[in-house]
């Protein structure tokens, strides 16, 4: 007999079904045991008569019986199988269950992070965790479906490559085969994205993972994912319009409230006079109680700041005193362009950058890219780079914007953020698989750890305890 999942019971009535997942609960009744049966579609109850007696809680079981309907006065109408029973005429153990250690029975915000991590795989059982996970499964698609029919490409761009400017630290590996050389893991792809602009394909999506050594916060760590995309012959207008449609419409599609249907665009001055923030919320009360989500435009960066000189990056990156807003690689607006070749006047430039925020929390951002090397060149040369250095870093950049690089800009949406807002939830470990603690240890399998003597002398490497 082949499996039957537990949502379809309804319409089984009379047949007999074969079910396979975890027990939930369990309650004796002399002869008569009954179980609540739990699989990835839902939740139905079963009863057995002189049987079930040996299962214990999140024992995975295999159950064959006939599907019955309950009497009226027995009718769960909370739930989906309310009405119905299966009625055991046999059974399987599959794998008995010991005691868990941890309990899953409800939400799991009582119970501290180091245990919830070190049991994620039965942390994740509980019913928050699973709808959560499956919201994050189901915006991803909408997203990918809404920019598949607009003709982008999806593209996979390398997770080794070259250490970036990209305002944080890099994580970096070591080479075998190249010993003393090191690759770094992607901040973001952001050069690559603009390098297939130059391949021609005009449109680009892919969901990247990226890797940042920054400080920890619950709603950032060292990994995260971005919804990454790229396109050619476009202005920022051109962009926000797309993305405002794209995410609206997966948003919607997952059953997310939008408390404006055209999202409004502030500049970065009239946010921090307003608000004191560039990461604001619109909300009103009513609309949080509602679960609505306030999206709003923010535009007219600032291209360059001042160091903050306890930030390790940003003194590493601006070598002059100054350093980049948002990205390096970004375009400034046409009337700053004069002024920006000639690194004058340096705190009045303004950047083509844009950013998206939702309920006080930056969920994306992108710009007008530069696509002339001298465009680049000056950014760099107002960080203090000389031409050996910009050369080192960004050489490659700029022998490919010599050979008809179009003009181009795009963003990078937080996927992440994205979940966290629309499952109400104020972290990101509640809504990544996953996480890292807050002092950067992984789930379950405790990392950071240290390499053998062996692995280290093959790549080369002196460890200094």
């Amino acid at each position: 007999m082949k499996r039957t999942l537990i949502i379809k019971t309804p319409t089984l009535v009379g047949q007999e079904v074969k079910l396979q997942g975890w027990v939930v609960t369990k309650r004796d009744h002399g002869k008569l045991t009954f179980i609540d049966l739990r699989d990835k579609s839902g939740l139905v109850q079963c009863v057995g008569f002189g049987q079930l007696g040996d299962v214990t809680p999140e024992t995975v079981v295999a159950i064959e019986g006939l599907v019955k309907n309950r009497p009226a006065k027995l009718v769960n109408k909370d739930l989906v199988t309310g009405s119905i029973e299966i009625e055991v005429k046999k059974y399987q153990i599959l794998n008995l269950s010991k005691e868990l250690p941890i309990p899953i029975d409800a939400d799991g915000y009582d119970i501290n992070e180091e245990s919830r991590l070190k049991y994620r795989y039965l942390d994740l059982r509980r019913a928050r965790m699973q709808k959560n996970i499956r919201l994050r499964s189901s915006l991803t698609r909408e997203i990918c479906g809404s920019l598949d029919k607009r003709e982008f490409v999806n593209i996979e761009t390398p997770m080794l490559t070259k250490s970036t400017k990209e305002g944080a630290r890099d994580f970096v590996v070591p080479s075998r085969f190249q010993p003393g050389k090191f690759y770094a893991l992607p901040q973001s792809p952001q050069q690559y994205k603009q390098l297939l602009m130059t391949a021609g394909f005009e449109r680009y999506y892919q969901i990247a993972r990226c890797i940042r050594d920054e400080d920890l916060r619950a709603d950032r760590g060292f990994e995260f994912t971005q919804v990454d995309l790229e396109m050619s012959f476009v202005d920022r207008a051109d962009v926000m319009q797309l993305v405002e449609s794209v995410v609206k419409e997966a948003v919607v599609a997952v059953g997310g409230k939008l408390k404006e249907k055209n999202f409004p665009v502030l500049t970065y001055g009239e946010a921090m006079s307003k608000y004191g923030s560039d990461k604001f919320d619109l909300r009103s009360e009513a609309d949080k109680k509602a679960g609505k989500l306030a999206f709003a435009w923010v535009i007219d960066f600032p291209f360059f700041k001042k160091v903050d000189t306890k930030d390790v990056a940003e003194v590493r990156d601006g070598k002059s005193g100054w350093t980049f807003t948002h990205n390096p690689f970004s375009q400034p607006q046409d009337k700053y362009l004069e002024q920006h070749l000639a690194g004058k006047k340096i705190d009045q430039i303004l950047t083509t950058q844009y950013d998206l925020v939702c309920n006080g929390y930056e969920v994306g951002g992108g710009s007008i890219r530069a696509h002339h090397p001298e465009v680049l060149m000056a950014t760099f040369k107002t960080m203090g780079y000389t031409d050996q250095q910009i050369q080192d870093g960004v050489g490659h950049m700029l022998v490919a914007f010599g050979v008809g690089t179009p003009p181009h800009g795009g963003i990078a949406l937080g996927l992440d953020r994205l979940v966290m807002l629309l499952a109400g939830e104020t972290s990101l470990k509640e809504i990544t698989p996953f996480p890292m603690s807050s002092s950067g240890r992984t789930a379950i399998m405790d990392a950071p750890a240290p390499i053998t003597a062996e692995q280290a002398k093959e790549l080369g490497l002196k460890i200094n305890s």
